[in-house]
């Protein structure tokens, strides 16, 4: 899906069109929020976006996976799936299974750490407490009221920002903006320029919760194959244009850019049209490992898609400390109010 460029203006006459049913999915929806959620038995963290698309949820779960990790935890990722197949639930495995059946989220992240997907998020819990599983990581869901949680963070771009502030269709909040301001727990506000995000960062900060400051660093190896080239960059996720800017602050010389819809199913003939493209004029061809994580069956890239150059990274906190002082936080007192409950 390619987000309505009306999203990101402050006033348009097919917003103030839609508004009513965006009053009417936003009463359904902060009523969701309201309702109690399953207990999983084991501390449950979510992280999510206000907002329908990209914010940075992927980066911001693998660096949480690292601070668990380093907490001595165990954590499994529990994921929807969104684009596969499969309603599970069922474990990611990278050498069986593809984006079309689990997702390419899921299937990106379970190279790092183990991942459940489950529509039903209750069955996914049991799994991954199978698996021994001394947390949960939500990658997403914090709209969703099955499962309670123990903490909500939610990731916002610095530039980005809510857009229009209205609710869906009418914009690109997934809820009315004040419920869900009630029940988050942390901010974490990618990016190093823009002010979009400051009145969100402020509302946050005004009821005592902690707001993190982030942002992507490019895989030194991406970097360094990508140093000095001219390059044509495609992207069908949430935010193309994040993806665009993250290159050119990094020196990259993005002379062509090619944004698809969020979750793009690319084919092979658009992948080849997109090389002949960049051979034509002397370009790089450069993505997301979002993007090529859709490409990808259990050997590998299929060698039509191997001339990609994948720009990885990863979320780095401002302040690491601050971060993992909230996360330790979080599993104390959920242990503890289960202990007491049990008692």
């Amino acid at each position: 899906m390619r987000e309505p460029a009306f999203w990101h203006r402050p006033s348009s006459w097919i917003s103030l069109l839609l508004t009513p049913l965006g009053a009417f999915y936003g009463l359904i929806a902060a009523y969701r929020l309201q309702r109690e959620g399953f207990d999983a038995g084991i501390p449950v963290l979510c992280v999510g976006n206000y907002h329908v698309g990209g914010a940075g949820k992927t980066p911001a779960v693998l660096a949480l996976t690292k601070v668990l990790r380093d907490l001595g935890e165990t954590p499994v990722v529990l994921s929807r799936g969104y684009g596969g197949r499969l309603r599970g639930p069922v474990s990611v495995d990278p050498a069986r299974h593809v984006a079309e059946d689990v997702g390419d989220e899921p299937l990106m992240l379970a190279q790092t750490v183990p991942v459940v997907v489950a529509r039903d998020r209750v069955a996914g819990i049991a799994l991954a407490r199978s698996q021994r599983a001394t947390v949960i990581l939500m990658d997403d869901g914090f709209q969703n009221p099955a499962i309670a949680k123990d903490a909500s963070l939610i990731v916002i771009d610095r530039v980005r920002g809510l857009g229009n502030g209205s609710v869906f269709p009418a914009g690109p909040l997934r809820a009315p903006l004040l419920p869900q301001l009630e029940r988050t727990d942390a901010l974490v506000v990618i990016g190093e320029q823009g002010t979009s995000a400051a009145p969100v960062a402020a509302a946050i900060a005004a009821r005592g919760k902690p707001v993190l400051s982030a942002h992507l660093v490019p895989d030194e190896v991406s970097l360094a194959a990508l140093t000095g080239k001219r390059v044509l960059a495609f992207a069908g996720i949430g935010d193309p244009a994040r993806f665009f800017r993250t290159l050119r602050e990094n020196g990259i010389e993005v002379a062509v850019e090619r944004a698809f819809g969020d979750h793009h199913p690319f084919s092979k003939n658009e992948i080849d049209m997109l090389l002949a493209e960049a051979k034509f004029v002397a370009l790089t061809l450069v993505s997301t490992e979002k993007d090529l994580a859709r490409l990808r069956n259990g050997a590998g890239l299929p060698a039509w898609a191997k001339e990609i150059v994948p720009f990885k990274v990863r979320l780095e906190f401002d302040d690491a400390a601050a971060l993992r002082k909230f996360v330790a936080g979080v599993l104390f007192k959920a242990r503890e109010k289960r202990f007491r409950t049990k008692a």
